[in-house]
């Protein structure tokens, strides 16, 4: 008798067990990209913008230190989404800076290519709805949309940028804002702020798909790209912080990067760029535009970061939270170019409603920057900026917290295509389809939960390439090349664990280790499909060139319209000589 009410409890038992386990919801999966943030730029890694609710989510998680982009938002968002080399996926570069040679070539087609799936791809299968609200840019036709990427709902900005206070463009490049909604043109509301709409619009999604479903949630935000604009009230809580000048922000984070870590005590401080104007130098009216600029920047990262607190507690209030999978990264340093240098951007500007003014800044019709000298004192322990494969273009945060994840800081490397494998390893999705182009990153779990320190070994390599800007690791040293109009195209040594800064440059004097590493990214090249840079070329140079032919692709009337006018001045030239010539015949 005893053995059979053994027997029956055992049962029953394991029935409730199944059950329990049955009930248990795999993990929601929300991933936050930022734009053009750099390393130092979020408060928990030493920032002057104030950003409580990313640095609650890192409390409770694994903040990194040695994570790596992409130095461009378009190659970066592809590996992030795909867990593919850049080369692999399509988008090798940005069209921005497209040479016309490479143009339609595979892997540079500037869209995601047959056998490429992407995360909201592998999920859905797994039972997750997938969601996007906020910039895509990985395509700019109807058909290169999310919706046809796997995403069940998706509110998307096809270009690297848009206005962030109207439905408008930001650069001659682009005729409009072109934002899309599950495959469909679509328009922004009267009262749209790009933070607050991306998050409104997450939400809406959330709450009208299956909520018995988990949801892949992607939140790209547009903060902080140009222009830089925040609401008033948020601009406010930084006045007077930049009034010193980027060479004492430089100074104050590169004693920051110290005290929490980022760096050893006693390496070098990178130089700022050649071209780079000495603050003491400048005139009183550009001292209050810059430091005006930078406010804004900072207060367009705490008002991001105030939307992504009302995301947190929506979550909260339903239940989400705790078993929610959170990624926030950038996806590549800070912007350097600036708004207020070239007559013929500020004759577009002029003609599209945009002003430069420190006491609008950030306002409706502002056109906010920070320009060179802020962005690589903003990338401070790394050398340069944005679009380089130096360490300031490419060394980026990320924090990744969720269920069963200890707080934690990672001192070993990461890369960008390391995210997809890691979350598809988490929730344990289903193998890829036949036809799949195979994961080239490396899933980070193992290191999250502690089993091993990393998951690349002293001979690894890790390499990266956009637009001839390229970086390969290995071990402590790292190569990195620099294209014109910032760099001379020849690789450099570094010994990146003496020399975060990349200030002493090695090649001459271990030119063996520079063999061997330029060797390994020969390698890297060929199996990735890496084209090489025409000669002479200059991304400067590209980005004004494609700028003024898409300028007038998308104004063909502008060509039209003044010839008339210009026929109309002659005519009216030809009548008043005649009236000259009749008048003194009389």
């Amino acid at each position: 008798m005893r053995t059979l009410i053994v027997s029956i409890l055992s049962t029953l038992f394991a029935i409730s067990g199944a059950q329990a386990q049955d009930d248990v919801q795999p993990p929601n999966i929300v991933i936050i990209l930022v734009d053009d943030a750099a390393l130092m730029d979020l408060g928990v890694y030493g920032g002057e913008a104030q950003t409580p609710n990313i640095d609650a989510l890192a409390a409770r998680g694994a903040m990194f230190t040695q994570y790596r982009t992409s130095p461009l938002c378009s190659p970066t968002r592809a590996m992030l989404l795909t867990g593919l080399d850049n080369h692999l996926t399509g988008v090798s570069t940005i069209p921005e800076v497209l040479p016309p040679e490479h143009k339609g070539q595979v892997g540079y087609t500037m869209a995601l290519e047959p056998g490429v799936l992407t995360l909201a791809d592998r999920l859905r299968p797994a039972g997750y709805r997938t969601l996007m609200s906020g910039k895509w840019h990985l395509g700019e036709t109807k058909d290169e949309m999310p919706d046809s990427h796997g995403f069940d709902r998706s509110f998307s900005l096809a270009a690297s940028g848009a206005d962030n206070w109207d439905d408008k463009s930001y650069m001659p490049y682009y005729k409009d804002a072109p934002w899309w909604e599950d495959g469909v043109e679509a328009a922004l509301p009267e009262d749209f702020y790009s933070s607050e709409f991306i998050v409104d619009k997450m939400i809406e999604y959330l709450e009208g798909t299956d909520q018995d479903q988990p949801f892949f949630a992607y939140l790209p935000f547009q903060a902080i790209h140009i222009p830089v604009q925040a609401p008033a009230e948020f601009i406010e809580k930084y006045d007077g912080v930049y009034d010193e000048g980027w060479g004492a922000l430089r100074e104050a984070r590169f004693e920051r990067a110290k005290d929490l870590g980022l760096i050893a005590p006693g390496v070098a401080q990178p130089e700022m760029p050649s071209h780079a104007r000495k603050w003491s130098e400048l005139s009183e009216e550009d001292r209050v535009l810059y430091s005006a600029m930078m406010e804004v920047n900072a207060a367009m990262l705490d008002a991001m970061d105030h939307h992504i607190g009302r995301f947190v507690d929506y979550l909260k209030a339903k239940g989400q939270y705790e078993n929610s999978i959170f990624v926030i990264t950038s996806d590549n340093g800070p912007e350097y170019n600036r708004g207020d240098q070239d007559v013929r951007l500020k004759i577009w500007q002029s003609m599209n409603g945009y002003n430069i003014d420190p006491e609008r800044a950030g306002a409706p019709g502002s056109w906010g920057f920070i320009g060179p000298e802020w962005a690589a004192a903003a990338a401070t322990p790394g050398a340069l900026y944005k679009f380089y494969a130096t360490e300031g273009g490419i060394r980026a945060p990320l924090i990744i917290a969720g269920p069963n994840i200890s707080p934690a800081t990672i001192d070993t490397p990461a890369m960008v295509s390391d995210i997809t494998p890691t979350l598809l390893d988490w929730v344990t999705a289903p193998a890829a389809p036949d036809g799949a182009k195979p994961i080239t990153g490396r899933s980070l779990l193992p290191v999250l939960r502690g089993e091993v320190e990393t998951v690349y070994g002293p001979s690894d390599i890790r390499a990266i390439e956009v637009s001839g800007n390229s970086a390969l690791f290995k071990g402590d040293y790292k190569i990195t090349r620099s294209m014109p109009p910032m760099g001379d195209a020849q690789w450099k040594l570094f010994d990146l664990k003496n020399d975060p800064g990349e200030t002493a440059d090695l090649s001459a004097s271990l030119p063996d280790v520079l063999a061997e590493l330029t060797a390994e990214y020969d390698a890297y090249a060929a199996a990735n499909g890496v084209l090489e840079m025409p000669e002479g070329y200059n991304s400067a140079e590209a980005v004004m060139k494609n700028s003024i032919d898409r300028f007038y692709k998308n104004n063909r009337h502008i060509p039209v319209i003044a010839a008339i006018i210009g026929l109309i001045f002659l005519y009216g030239v030809f009548r008043l000589v005649r009236w000259g010539v009749r008048r003194a015949r009389a």
